[in-house]
């Protein structure tokens, strides 16, 4: 466990966990769609949101993992409410198809949080011919956004309640810093250079992608905001398809990192602290 012990402006420490940042919070009033929760940060996202009486939805691509994660949340919160519905944030029929079937529902919608991802060795091309992490990793997340940006005004206006939208980056969006990160040479496996490079570009989309939907949410004078953030290090499945980087994350490094209820603190603090009302564009840390 890594811990700093010195708390920031949020009044929380690296080691705060998702529970501590939300405790005494209510949000029995409120819809939450949680991308990938079926592991790690992703997972526990969803389990101490719906915890403090959110309306969770789990958006996964699989399904049997989700019902395994919803029973656990229902063993621990009998009277949580939980839904899993299918998406596959590699292709874009399948994000068209959940958000009509979202929308068919009726049901509003008040937070957004978009955490599913992926880091996969070598370079391949998603169902729709993109780069598949920025496929998957942003393209996925900023179609869905844009699908469902509707319903979250509906459901703000008709509340009078602030929406949010929440994207989970990475340091790793550090690695993409050059003028060459968005060339139209990005489905072609010429300009692949490395899946961590990839990854970071995807990354670093995903802080641009919240800091224009906040720059837009302003001049329309609508009642969102827009952040993203980094988890932490913390020893997840992000590097399952990498032998070594999995063993050492979870034998050497894991005694150094922060555990999987830290690294779901920040993305639950943006959901449901009151302390960051109002506040909109920013990277959290």
């Amino acid at each position: 466990m890594w811990t700093f012990g010195r708390k920031g402006a949020s009044g929380y420490s690296s080691s705060s966990t998702a529970e501590e940042v939300t405790d005494g919070i209510h949000g029995f009033s409120l819809i939450a769609f949680v991308t990938g929760a079926t592991s790690s940060i992703r997972a526990e996202t969803a389990r101490v949101l719906a915890m403090r009486g959110v309306h969770v939805v789990m958006a996964v691509r699989n399904t049997q993992k989700g019902i395994t994660i919803k029973e656990n949340i229902l063993t621990g919160t009998p009277n949580a409410k939980v839904e899993i519905m299918e998406l596959d944030l590699s292709s874009q029929t399948s994000i068209r198809d959940f958000a009509t079937k979202y929308h068919s529902s009726g049901l509003p919608l008040n937070i957004l949080i978009n955490n599913a991802g992926i880091l996969s060795p070598g370079f391949k091309l998603s169902k729709d011919g993109m780069e598949q992490h920025f496929a998957t990793n942003y393209i996925g997340h900023f179609l869905l956004t844009n699908l469902l940006l509707e319903t979250m005004k509906i459901t703000s206006n008709e509340q009078k309640t602030e929406g949010r939208i929440i994207n989970v980056s990475s340091i790793s969006h550090c690695f993409a810093y050059n003028l060459h990160a968005f060339s139209d040479q990005i489905n072609h496996e010429s300009s692949h250079s490395s899946s961590l490079y990839a990854y970071g570009r995807s990354k670093l989309a995903n802080i641009l992608h919240a800091n224009e939907l906040a720059r837009r949410f302003k001049e329309e004078g609508v009642n969102i905001t827009a952040n993203s953030l980094l988890p932490g290090y913390i020893a997840t499945e992000i590097f399952r398809d990498y032998n070594v980087f999995s063993v050492i994350c979870n034998t050497v490094l894991k005694h150094f990192l922060k555990d999987i209820s830290q690294g779901a603190a920040t993305t639950c603090y943006l959901a449901l602290n009151p302390k960051v009302k109002g506040v909109t564009g920013e990277y959290f840390f």
